[in-house]
């Protein structure tokens, strides 16, 4: 399988890419876990369908030293016992702001005060940039049909 426009070699793909990247870089200067980080990008790719991102994501996590078990247990973190109450705060609020058109509303009162529970403004505004930046990603990917499998850790930062 072949992408549909290969992004890497343009010009114009990379100018408007790298202020995403530059976005979930800064998140990854907060105090939340780099593994917090990617079961959020993990979860938000699997929802959107995202092949490349959710090899990516899945792969960066097990390097960094995730389990097994928990990665293969993110899409049903909700019925899973090996997430903490902060994950799970955090994979709510990926699924409801990654799933916005789905509720009237967007993201429910509930949902936001579960996460400040957990999370102080600046690691708020670390997880809503990484789900922001990983739902342009998943949208970029699946949009170009990039081909997922051939990731290796590391290999973009």
């Amino acid at each position: 399988m072949d992408a549909r426009l290969h992004l890497a070699g343009n010009a114009l793909a990379t100018k408007a890419i790298t202020p995403l990247v530059t976005a979930g870089r800064i998140a990854e200067t907060s105090s939340i876990p780099v593994a917090t980080l990617e079961l959020v990008r993990l979860r938000a790719s699997q929802i959107n369908g995202c092949g490349a991102c959710t090899d990516m994501h899945t792969k960066e996590a097990a390097h960094a030293g995730e389990s097994a078990v928990r990665l293969n247990l993110v899409a049903a973190w909700r019925e899973a016992t090996v997430f903490t109450e902060a994950e799970r705060a955090a994979l709510e609020l990926t699924e409801q702001a990654t799933r916005i058109a789905d509720a009237a509303g967007g993201v429910t009162d509930e949902a936001w005060a579960d996460a400040a529970k957990h999370y102080d403004e600046d690691q708020l505004v670390a997880l809503i940039t990484t789900i922001a930046v990983i739902n342009a990603f998943n949208r970029v990917n699946v949009i170009v049909r990039q081909p997922a499998g051939s990731y290796t850790p590391g290999h973009l930062g």
